[in-house]
């Protein structure tokens, strides 16, 4: 690769071009096992205060022989090379085991967000064509539920339990599992089967399977600018290419294979920790606690301190949370083992970072990515701390640039806002089954090279670190680091018979933490209360997603083609809480 003005920022040990393995993704976990077959990789931290705390561990030797099994098993159903098969989990060992397992027999991962209502796991199982779908037992009756409308040919259901020490799986059935209803009979179901009895015979390998490196591995579902959900094709190419760079970066503050500890505690169903924790663990033969819910902070503090957690990857509010955490300030709990954190998903406040590292000690650095792109396109370096502010420079064999906001046609200098582009190893090869879309982010440039249009609004400065100015233009950045797409709200709303038109923003409007607001015109003569709009949405959207507040209106503000304009409501709050302010 060309010299580029960023290049002079990398730490010394990091170079400016890699040499890429040439092997499908599950190769990580085949070579993981014959190096560092008795080293715990998976280690299922299983807390709730009821049931004290205890740790169940999966050494990498078990883990590849789980994936055999898992892969046998997908191939004795009658999985083809290519078939998709949703993970409908929240972190646990039995996500990692199918993802691999899944990879390895010559399917493709489709991860599916645990929140996920019936109405939004249908969605992306009949987006998908998925038809095999592996749930943890409480969400299976959302899969029940709409499984009939879908290509759907095998469920596995697993219960959290089925991994937890025994005497820790003994009380979680006696007490939390009882308590909260979370028992499942799938007996009466057809073609549903339990994880443990779907496993192929140990022992027994699975037939192999030709890969090339162009072939999908991942469907990542992701909004878009639209907000219409799509499935970004990362090939194993891709899905192997970013956590080598990842770890060509962290190597620069002395990581070492085999003997570093993640905590996995952001949702595998993300692409951010796909690659930031699932597969560079692999790929490194580090060892992995997995944590179910990263807001049980004192849950995440333990496990830390318990692990001696080395790496750990999050958002801006996770930093946060924990460097203010009553036990932290106290120094109940300590977390100077920890080597690495990286920050994504959302800005990280300059305030949030200074204040972290000076309690922990760890590198705290600032990433940036996006589902298309495996995610990593951009980091801060680790050794010299990058430039607060900034998601960094471009990786190594990652090309950056800015193009005008209007047309996307025209390269922008230094210190301008732009559309940022990119191109890398790292970049999807398109949308699933959504051609017009792939081509409108997918673009030749004059160059004659293929570029990926990010449509986030970015700087970079005359040395090469690159700020973003702001996120896709209508997101809404919810808590807890969760992207929302105005349109899925405004899809459930316009679903109500009473409502005529919807719009959502975030508010308040530029900040890095919003809740959802919605404007709502009701059909004439209909009558209607914010209750039951809020009360609709709990039934068709995520948690996440469901708006704060509900305004009723005339009339919405539009464009003269008859667009609504969501700017010119964001604009509105903003005068609003001016006018506030000034009484």
């Amino acid at each position: 690769m060309e010299t580029k003005i960023w290049h002079q920022h990398y730490d010394p040990s990091v170079p400016t071009a890699l040499d890429y393995p040439n092997h499908p993704v599950d190769k990580f976990l085949t070579h993981a096992a014959e190096k560092y077959p008795n080293r715990d990789a998976l280690v299922f931290s299983a807390m709730a205060p009821l049931l004290g705390e205890q740790h169940s561990a999966i050494t990498y030797r078990l883990f590849n022989a789980l994936a055999d099994r898992f892969a046998v098993g997908l191939q004795q159903h009658g999985l083809k090379k290519g078939d998709r098969v949703a993970l409908y989990m929240p972190n646990c060992p039995q996500y990692v085991i199918a993802y691999y397992g899944v990879l390895r027999a010559g399917g493709i991962a489709v991860p599916s967000n645990p929140l996920y209502v019936a109405r939004e796991i249908e969605h992306q199982l009949k987006d998908s064509g998925a038809k095999f779908a592996v749930s943890l037992s409480m969400m299976y009756p959302n899969i029940k539920q709409v499984r009939a409308n879908t290509q759907l040919e095998q469920v596995i259901v697993t219960n959290i339990k089925e991994y937890m020490p025994g005497l820790l799986k003994f009380l979680f059935t006696l007490t939390k599992e009882k308590k909260d209803g979370h028992r499942v009979d799938i007996s009466g179901d057809a073609n549903t089967i339990w994880f443990d009895d779907f496993l192929g015979p140990a022992g027994v390998k699975p037939k192999p399977v030709d890969i090339d490196m162009e072939d999908t591995a991942v469907l990542m579902y992701t909004g878009g600018t639209t907000g219409v959900p799509k499935g970004a094709q990362l090939t194993h190419r891709n899905v192997v290419c970013n956590p080598t760079q990842g770890n060509i970066w962290v190597e620069a503050v002395g990581a070492r294979a085999g003997e570093e500890v993640m905590l996995t505690a952001l949702p595998l169903t993300h692409s951010y920790s796909m690659t930031a924790c699932m597969n560079l663990s692999v790929r490194m033969g580090y060892t992995q606690i997995l944590v179910p819910n990263p807001r049980e902070l004192v849950h995440v503090l333990s496990a830390i301190q318990k692990h001696n957690v080395t790496f750990l990857p999050g958002v801006p509010t996770l930093y946060n949370a924990l460097a203010n955490h009553p036990d932290v300030v106290a120094g109940k709990y300590s977390m100077r083992s920890i080597k690495v954190c990286i920050s994504g998903a959302s800005a990280l406040p300059a305030e949030v970072q200074s204040v972290f590292i000076e309690r922990t000690g760890a590198h705290l650095v600032e990433v940036y990515g996006l589902s298309e792109t495996s995610p990593a396109l951009t980091a801060n370096p680790l050794k010299s701390g990058g430039r607060i502010g900034t998601i960094g420079v471009p990786l190594p064999d990652t090309d950056i640039k800015l193009m005008d906001e209007e047309m996307e046609e025209t390269p922008i200098g230094y210190n301008t806002p732009g559309v940022l582009c990119a191109r890398g190893p790292q970049v999807m090869k398109g949308y699933w089954n959504m051609p017009t879309e792939t081509a409108n982010v997918l673009r030749k440039h004059d160059d004659g090279k293929v570029w990926f249009h990010s449509g986030d609004i970015a700087e970079m400065s005359e040395d090469g670190y690159i700020r973003i100015v702001d996120r896709k233009k209508d997101m809404i950045l919810a808590s807890g680091g969760y992207n929302v797409y105005p349109r899925d709200i405004e899809e459930r709303l316009y679903e109500h018979p009473k409502v005529l038109e919807a719009a959502a923003i975030g508010i308040p409007p530029g900040s890095k933490d919003q809740r959802a607001k919605v404007f709502v015109v009701l059909h004439p003569g209909e009558t209607c209360t914010e209750a039951e709009i809020i009360d609709w949405c709990k039934e068709g959207l995520a948690k996440y997603k469901i708006p704060k507040e509900v305004e009723f209106r005339d009339e919405l503000p539009k464009t003269m083609v008859g667009k609504v304009l969501r700017r010119a409501l964001a604009e509105e709050e903003v005068k609003k809480a001016e006018t506030v302010a000034k009484d």
